[in-house]
């Protein structure tokens, strides 16, 4: 039996290779060209720990808020210009009407019945800018007609001895109150029934023999006006609606050259004439 002869694979010489035209390159559609695009931008992004959300500040604490609040009511205080009534009890004695006068032009004076004398003597103290003055009123104790003794610049404090203290919540305390450094700790407190406003009860944390101020119940209205205090001077509710402030705050009396009223009784004699 014969082989068949086998078929040569190769090309005869000068057979040309049949032409083969190229596959077109079709454009990708859109919406194919977004997800392609997109899962290019994943791939390249290296997994990692997720991201974090911005740090933001602290909540302030409850001490905190009652803190900056009564910060803002004294500021407001300081700035506030009036004149008002107040009832001053709880200091062993006979309720007392305290007159509070803070001028446009900055000067203040206090009016204190009894605050002098074991409180049979009347004054009043006053800030102007010709200095610090405490004049001696007419009273039961002292009928004589008013006069005022210089006791130092306007921005110096008020002897130990002749101090009747109802002045403070309405002067220098307010700068304290007002300062975020002093060591003090605030919260809020429950206002006295009938006292208008927002109250916090203040103490002193700073191991000191003389408290920048009386630890206490502190209440002021929105627009700056001290309505009630109680510390260790006594009780002091606003009695009445604020009345306009005088441009400037005028002395109860001249100024005469003498001794100041101390607050024991017979402790100093009353100003004498100049």
């Amino acid at each position: 039996m014969h082989d068949r002869p086998r078929r040569s694979l190769r090309r005869p010489t000068g057979v040309p290779t049949p032409f083969r035209p190229a596959l077109p390159v079709l454009p990708l559609p859109p919406v194919l060209l977004v997800l392609l695009v997109l899962l290019t931008g994943c791939a390249a992004d290296a997994p990692g720990a997720p991201p974090t959300a911005p740090v933001s500040d602290p909540a302030p604490a409850p001490g905190d808020t009652a803190r900056e609040e009564l910060a803002a009511l004294a500021a407001a205080a300081r700035d506030r210009h009036l004149t008002a009534r107040y009832t001053l009890s709880g200091t062993g004695g006979p309720t007392r009407d305290i007159t509070v006068t803070s001028a446009n032009d900055g000067s203040w004076r206090v009016d204190v019945p009894g605050g002098a004398l074991g409180g049979t003597a009347d004054i009043a103290l006053a800030a102007t800018p010709a200095g610090l003055f405490q004049c001696a009123l007419p009273s039961a104790g002292r009928p004589d007609p008013a006069t005022c003794a210089r006791l130092g610049d306007r921005d110096d404090a008020v002897p130990r001895q002749l101090d009747p203290r109802v002045q403070h919540p309405f002067t220098d305390w307010l700068a304290v109150l007002t300062d975020r450094r002093t060591a003090l700790s605030v919260s809020a407190a429950t206002a006295p029934a009938g006292v208008p406003g927002r109250c916090y009860a203040v103490e002193s944390t700073a191991a000191s023999l003389t408290p920048p101020l009386d630890v206490g119940i502190y209440c002021f209205a929105p627009d700056g006006t001290l309505t009630f205090v109680r510390a260790a001077l006594g009780t002091l509710t606003l009695a009445g609606p604020p009345g306009p402030a005088p441009d400037t705050v005028p002395l109860a009396g001249p100024v005469v050259a003498g001794e100041p009223l101390g607050q024991q009784a017979g402790a100093a004699p009353s100003p004498g004439t100049s």
